[in-house]
C-alpha cells in the first residue's frame, strides 16, 4: 500500500486536486476540499479510513468498492465516470483538516461551483459535508437530504461527510443516502452489498 511520511504529507498541503468529471455527468459529488493524502495522490477521497468508495458500494452505486489509496487508475476513473459520476471540491486548495477553511474560502466555493454545475448541467450536486454546506450556501437550519432550493438548475442534496472521523453516520446510513442521491440522478442502481433499516431524519 502506498505511505507517506508527515513531511511529504505537509509538501502536500495547498496542493490542487483536478475535477474527476466528462460531458454527460449526471450525478457530481461535492467534497469540502482536498485532505493532504488525496492531494499528494491526486485522488477524491482517498485517504485510507475514508468511507466514500465503501458507501458507493455498500449501497449499490458502483459495482465494486474501488481502493484509490494510491491514486485512481483507469478502471477506478471508468467504474465512476461510466456511470455518470463525477467529484470536485468547494475549495480546492489540500489542508490537514477541513476546519483550516475560513468561511469565505467555502462560500466563494460555492459561488464557484455554481459556474461549473451551470457548464456541466448534471441532475444532483451532493455535498458531502453538511456542517460545510451550511456555511457555504448560508443555510445554517440544513439537514441531511434533498434541499428545497436548486443550484443552476440541478437537484441540491446534502450528506454526510464520509470520513472515518464522522461518528455521527455509520456505514450502513451513508450507503442509503448516498443510494438515495444516486436513484435521483437517474442512475441505474445495483443490488446494495449491506442494508440500512434506520431512517435518520
Amino acid at each position: 500500500m502506498t505511505s507517506f511520511s508527515r513531511l511529504e504529507l505537509e509538501a502536500a498541503r495547498d496542493r490542487r486536486v483536478p475535477d474527476l468529471v466528462r460531458p454527460g455527468v449526471r450525478l457530481l459529488f461535492v467534497g469540502i476540499n482536498p485532505g493532504l493524502w488525496t492531494a499528494a495522490v491526486q485522488a477524491h477521497f482517498a485517504r485510507p479510513g475514508n468511507r466514500f468508495y465503501h458507501a458507493l458500494h455498500a449501497g449499490g452505486v458502483v459495482g465494486h468498492k474501488l481502493d484509490v489509496r494510491g491514486g485512481f487508475d483507469a478502471r477506478s476513473r471508468s467504474a465512476l465516470l461510466d456511470r455518470g459520476i463525477g467529484i470536485t471540491n468547494l475549495v480546492n486548495r489540500a489542508t490537514a483538516r477541513a476546519d483550516e477553511l475560513e468561511p469565505a474560502e467555502l462560500r466563494r466555493g460555492a459561488r464557484s461551483l455554481a459556474r461549473k454545475v451551470a457548464r456541466w448541467e448534471p441532475r444532483v450536486v451532493a455535498v458531502v459535508g453538511i456542517t460545510a454546506y451550511r456555511t457555504a450556501f448560508d443555510r445554517p437550519d440544513a439537514v441531511v437530504g434533498r434541499q428545497s432550493e436548486k443550484l443552476a438548475g440541478a437537484e441540491l442534496w446534502a450528506l454526510p461527510n464520509p470520513s472515518g472521523l464522522n461518528a455521527h453516520y455509520q456505514i450502513r446510513e451513508l450507503a442509503r443516502l448516498y443510494r438515495e442521491a444516486a436513484g435521483a440522478a437517474g442512475l441505474e442502481l445495483l443490488a446494495p452489498s449491506i442494508r440500512s433499516t434506520s431512517r435518520r431524519p
